[in-house]
């Protein structure tokens, strides 16, 4: 096959993430707007080219007062840094269906590189005879390495919230005509 032009479906595709809470818990929730332009042969994504872009202010942790705070000064600052970016920089094949993708990631203002698993899940036609293709996958960042250190100390000891973030990533394409 060759490589060819995806789009994102955004009702059959999703990121969420998770997040140590007082050490002893995790939150988690989704960013329900993002965009990425996806040019790849999904039987060998190593050639592939992958750019996300996710808009921070469709945070929902499913509590208004907390998603509110995220967006402000304290975290993301969406009024400064609307976006978080991906492009991939280096692809491999680390087994029949899964890739390790490189890539740069940018987030308040600051970019660094960073590595996801991801699994080629399959490809078919829907009923209406668009081709589609569906990739899920598993990354891990350190909110401190971005400039987000906004934190309480625990009269417990600890923190509030942890450093690491774990994100999941699932996505539906569909081929362009």
């Amino acid at each position: 096959m060759t490589k060819t032009k995806w789009t994102v479906d955004p009702t059959h595709s999703a990121i969420e993430f998770s997040v140590k809470h007082m050490m002893i818990a995790k939150v988690k929730g989704s960013f329900n707007k993002f965009d990425a332009t996806i040019t790849a042969d999904p039987a060998d994504l190593t050639t592939a080219e992958i750019d996300f872009t996710v808009d921070l202010a469709s945070i929902d942790t499913r509590n208004t007062d907390r998603d509110n705070h995220l967006r402000s000064a304290d975290f993301f600052d969406v009024e400064k840094n609307p976006t978080l970016t991906f492009k991939a920089t280096n692809i491999k094949k680390t087994n029949d269906d899964t890739y390790a993708i490189t890539g740069d990631v940018t987030l308040n203002g600051v970019t660094k590189e960073e590595t996801f698993d991801i699994t080629f899940e399959g490809q078919g036609k829907d009923p209406w005879g668009t081709e589609k293709a569906g990739f899920s996958g598993k990354g891990k960042v350190k909110r401190s390495d971005y400039g987000l250190t906004y934190n309480a100390a625990l009269e417990t000891g600890g923190v509030l919230i942890g450093d690491q973030i774990t994100l999941s990533i699932d996505i539906e394409a569909a081929k362009e005509a």
